[in-house]
């Protein structure tokens, strides 16, 4: 299997105290996982009353985690397998209800995917930016030459996760000006400006270029509606790689067909799958990639890799890596 992707580590995240024991792997184990429980020198058990930590290797079945968990209150951590845990926003909800001192501490692949959805990211900007969808749809020679360079260019991420990080670092050779929106506080590596939501609309003001790497909570559904794209310049390009929530799909198509906004890529989409029938699929100006910034052949070695890296931290009682905060969502 491939190794080529580095997973990224995020900074260790500030939990409880555990009291580590054996760890069960679940709705479904198989041997690559296993493995990696074994190879951080976790005890692997049949998921039971003795369990302590638990490897949750399904992307949805929230319903399903949720009566484990009733079930099996003596669980001392739980890992989740994707960056956002949006689809176990229920499961947050009721955890950040009880006590922190004894809350079920949980991690996410936060950073993990980074490489290869940053790559992405990288992929849809240049090719919005070159027009590479309306050209290929057209499919005859053009008889003007046109497109956007990416060097130079203003460029706003929203968000602050290891795939802004990363791809802050992919796009340096183009010398842009990055200003990062976060929610919360610290500048960002590489990053010319650091904001906060607050000073959203000044930034898009003068965006040659929006990245879309945020965490999907209630309060951040529509970040980028109709409001956000009316103040950015008509030259201006979408990309969103995190989840289809964040951007309002009827306001990006109403946008790209006004010619107020230059192109838009589209990695995920609300909701998933998205209806055949929209417009945003005849939009020339727009591309949609189905959700294929990571794929499983890209993220089952670098998940492996995050649970041997927990498995380690929760066995020998250190800080884990990729701690969900309830309350937030993510």
């Amino acid at each position: 299997m491939s190794q080529q992707h580095r997973e990224v580590v995020p900074v260790h995240g500030s939990h409880r105290v555990l009291a580590p024991g054996p760890i069960s792997v679940a709705p479904e184990a198989t041997e690559l996982f296993t493995q990696a429980v074994k190879d951080g020198g976790g005890t692997l058990v049949d998921l039971g009353p003795e369990t302590r930590g638990l490897i949750w290797l399904s992307e949805k079945r929230a319903d399903e985690l949720q009566v484990i968990l009733d079930a099996h209150p003596a669980l001392e951590w739980l890992q989740l397998p994707w960056a956002g845990v949006d689809a176990f926003s229920a499961v947050l909800a009721g955890l950040a209800a009880q006590p922190e001192k004894s809350r079920l501490v949980v991690t996410s692949a936060k950073g993990a995917y980074s490489e290869p959805v940053a790559e992405h990211a990288l992929a849809l900007l240049l090719a919005c930016m070159r027009e590479l969808p309306r050209k290929a749809r057209e499919a005859h020679w053009q008889a003007k030459r046109t497109g956007i360079s990416v060097f130079g260019r203003h460029i706003v991420i929203l968000g602050a996760g290891g795939v802004a990080q990363t791809f802050i670092e992919l796009v340096a050779p183009f010398r842009p000006r990055i200003t990062v929106v976060r929610r919360g506080e610290g500048a960002v590596a590489g990053a010319h400006l650091t904001v906060g939501h607050a000073d959203l609309h000044r930034v898009l003001e003068s965006a040659d270029a929006v990245i879309v790497a945020a965490a999907a909570t209630p309060g951040t559904r529509h970040m980028v509606g109709a409001a956000q794209l009316a103040v950015m310049p008509d030259h201006a390009v979408l990309v969103n790689i995190a989840r289809g929530s964040l951007v309002d799909a009827d306001a990006v198509l109403d946008s790209l067909q006004r010619g107020t906004l230059f192109g838009a890529g589209l990695d995920v989409m609300d909701p998933e799958p998205f209806s055949p029938e929209h417009g945003l699929w005849q939009e020339k100006r727009a591309v949609i990639t189905s959700h294929s910034a990571d794929t499983p052949e890209m993220t089952r070695p670098l998940l492996a890799a995050r649970i041997r890296t927990n498995v380690e931290a929760f066995v020998s009682v250190t800080s884990l890596v990729g701690v969900v905060d309830a309350s937030a969502g993510y």
